[in-house]
């Protein structure tokens, strides 16, 4: 069954995990039994994972978002392949998830699989032309140094995103959490570990993606 015609089911398995994690119920198991009970396939499965939390967990996490046009001139640090996979499975048109916590994920599973492709550039112009628009302050990119062209992912994204007159610094680093969760300024990912660890984050692809309405976004209920 396509996710359209699925939803109507999708959403009142949310609501059911949403319930179970609220008690405090283990969120592996939850996700086990929710998914079983409903039949889902992988796909929806992981729709519930990317999308759906605790509501105090969710709401902790909304209270620190922040908007790229209220930072102007202030430093971002860029979880770089979060961003950027985000936004490429956006263009692929792969399912995305309005998740509870208020951000937009991809559930495609691509990271450590993931390859530098023709929509990379497309990608990396769409996020210079945005954040040039919004006219931030110096840029920190990080990308995972384990991942297969990261040091040329770094390097093209100095040269797009600099050619559009931002002030940027990329690089491929061993643990880009560790460098990002010691930026001074809002940092921009998705990453549920680092929204965690960081006092302010930006939803920086999931910004780009409400803008596009041909992109579908998944919105289980939250």
């Amino acid at each position: 069954m396509a996710i359209k015609q699925a939803l109507p089911l999708l959403k009142e398995a949310a609501r059911d995990l949403r319930h179970l994690l609220a008690r405090g119920y283990p969120r592996g198991a939850s996700l086990t039994l929710v998914g079983n009970r409903y039949n889902l396939h992988h796909t929806a499965r992981q729709l519930l994972h990317r999308g759906v939390f605790a509501p105090a967990e969710a709401a902790a996490r909304r209270a620190k978002l922040r908007l790229l046009k209220d930072l102007t001139g202030q430093p971002l640090g860029v979880d770089g392949h979060n961003v950027l996979i985000t936004l490429e499975c956006a263009l692929r048109r792969l399912p995305l998830v309005a998740a509870d916590d208020g951000f937009i994920r991809d559930v495609g599973q691509v990271s450590r699989a993931f390859r530098p492709s023709t929509e990379t550039d497309k990608v990396l112009n769409l996020l210079a032309a945005y954040l040039a628009k919004h006219q931030v302050g110096r840029l920190s990119v990080f990308y995972d140094a384990p991942l297969s062209f990261s040091g040329e992912l770094a390097r093209r994204t100095t040269e797009i995103w600099a050619a559009r007159g931002l002030l940027v610094a990329a690089a491929a680093a061993p643990v880009p959490e560790r460098e990002l969760v010691n930026c001074k300024g809002p940092i921009c990912t998705s990453d549920t570990g680092l929204i965690d660890a960081h006092p302010e984050v930006v939803d920086l692809a999931g910004e780009i993606i409400r803008q596009e309405q041909a992109w579908q976004v998944i919105d289980l209920g939250g």
